[in-house]
């Protein structure tokens, strides 16, 4: 009986084993595919096609043209400030008001679960929110990427509930007698019992804030305060445009084809060599913050 549980227990670790190395694959590849055709050359590109494993004509054109481009360093610097700014105070604000949402004496505590759900599923859509930030005089200033994103959503809100529930009410009212205000017991009692959540919500509002492109899009016209992803897209439309110029020309013009076809993939080098750099710093942060992601995940899913 031991030996038949033991083939299985064996041939499920196998089985888990190959999964976790696809997934692992699945995942790894496209930064790795994208790192070789960043330091492949065009033209090897435009003849041979995009490599797979390993660049076919090594070449660091494509980055030498990225880190000399002083445009692409200001919109780092503007993704970078903002996504820093956007996480500290969007927790903050978010974990403050779960936090006094979470109390049983909060008055109107249910007209706000009905106005936290509603916005949930419904909002004023891109043209509500064009007319309002041009009334608060925000459009089109750095102000439109950090006042919206004052406050996480009520998504947000209710794991901090989850997790503001969990803790034992005898602290709260140990805390009261010994006088602490709400502040003292939130800022000194609540916040150290709620890193792990806090930590975590923090990651994925700093992944979907250096990721996030729309406000650039929607909410500014200046190329000065234009974030990385935007400029990304940028870059992807001229590679998509020179790619189809070289589409729709005649075969009868091989050489201009050919400058076209080197122009397409040299665009397309840039393109990926930026989308590398994008990554970088989320690639570094990860194993730093993978503790308190994993801790942050499961209190957020067990407790409660």
């Amino acid at each position: 009986m031991n030996k038949i549980k033991s083939r299985k227990e064996k041939r499920f670790s196998v089985l888990l084993t190959a999964v976790m190395i696809l997934i692992m694959i699945i995942t790894v590849y496209p930064v790795w595919y994208s790192l070789i055709n960043s330091l492949n050359s065009a033209q090897d590109i435009a003849k041979n096609g995009y490599a797979m494993l390993l660049p076919g004509e090594f070449s660091l054109e494509s980055w030498q043209s990225v880190l000399k481009n002083p445009e692409i360093f200001r919109a780092f610097g503007i993704t970078f400030t903002r996504t820093i700014i956007v996480t500290v105070i969007q927790t903050l604000f978010t974990s403050m008001f779960a936090y006094g949402f979470s109390r049983d004496n909060l008055v109107g505590k249910k007209f706000y679960t009905v106005i936290g759900f509603v916005s949930m599923y419904l909002n004023g859509g891109v043209i509500a929110y064009f007319i309002l930030f041009n009334a608060m005089h925000i459009y089109n200033t750095y102000w439109v990427y950090i006042l919206p994103a004052l406050f996480g959503g009520f998504y947000n809100v209710i794991i901090f509930n989850t997790n503001f529930k969990a803790i034992p009410e005898s602290l709260f009212e140990s805390a009261k007698i010994d006088g602490a205000s709400e502040y003292t017991i939130f800022f000194k009692l609540v916040i150290p019992l709620s890193k792990p959540v806090i930590s975590a919500l923090g990651i994925f509002t700093a992944v979907a804030t250096w990721n996030d492109y729309t406000q650039t899009l929607y909410y500014t016209k200046s190329a000065e305060i234009q974030t990385l992803s935007y400029y990304m897209l940028s870059i992807t439309k001229a590679s998509a445009s020179a790619a189809q110029l070289g589409e729709t020309m005649s075969a009868g013009a091989a050489s201009v084809l050919t400058t076209v076809s080197n122009s397409a993939a040299n665009y397309k080098t840039i393109e990926l060599a930026c989308m590398v750099l994008s990554a970088l710093p989320l690639i570094i942060m990860y194993p730093f913050a993978q503790k308190f992601f994993e801790k942050g995940v499961m209190v957020g899913s067990v407790k409660g």
